[in-house]
């Protein structure tokens, strides 16, 4: 099973349960949806989507809010990015994606109830941040899962 979360050979090979195949496809376009999302839309999305009220904050400060969106847009494509080259050519690296992915909204989930930030609403993510992280899990151990009729390479 290590072999299959760390393979000694990086190819196209998936040996995981088709339905964690699949269903990367759909995160692998939020991942890139939200991110240029986080770098092109005007305010980032703090405000318009995480309902930041950047209204209500000094010019200087709402800037730096919308910067730091943008700047985690930029780390969100790069993630998406080799997101989709795993879909595309390295399907042997889907489990570790998963494992990226599950870490990542974990970490969000956690990260989010130790620093706190005002929003009008409960923004869309903080939704995310609860179900992903089970939803990756879940992925995880099925890309990990052996199909039957296969030579187990581990």
């Amino acid at each position: 099973m290590s072999n299959r979360l760390l393979p000694t050979r990086i190819d196209n090979d998936y040996q995981g349960h088709p339905i964690a195949l699949w269903f990367f496809a759909p995160i692998t376009l939020l991942t890139v949806g939200r991110s240029l999302v986080h770098i092109f839309v005007p305010d980032g999305g703090a405000q318009s989507i995480a309902t930041i009220p950047l209204d209500r904050m000094t010019s200087g400060g709402a800037e730096g809010i919308v910067l730091l969106f943008a700047l985690w847009g930029l780390s969100q494509l790069l993630l998406g990015l080799l997101y989709v080259a795993v879909l595309i050519r390295y399907r042997a690296l889907l489990p570790l994606m998963y494992l990226l992915f599950t870490v990542e909204y974990g970490g969000r989930f956690l990260i989010g109830r130790w620093k706190n930030i005002v929003t009008v609403e409960t923004p869309p993510g903080e939704t995310a941040n609860v179900v992903f992280p089970v939803l990756g899990l879940v992925m995880l151990v099925l890309s990990l899962r052996f199909r039957p009729g296969r030579d187990d390479p581990s």
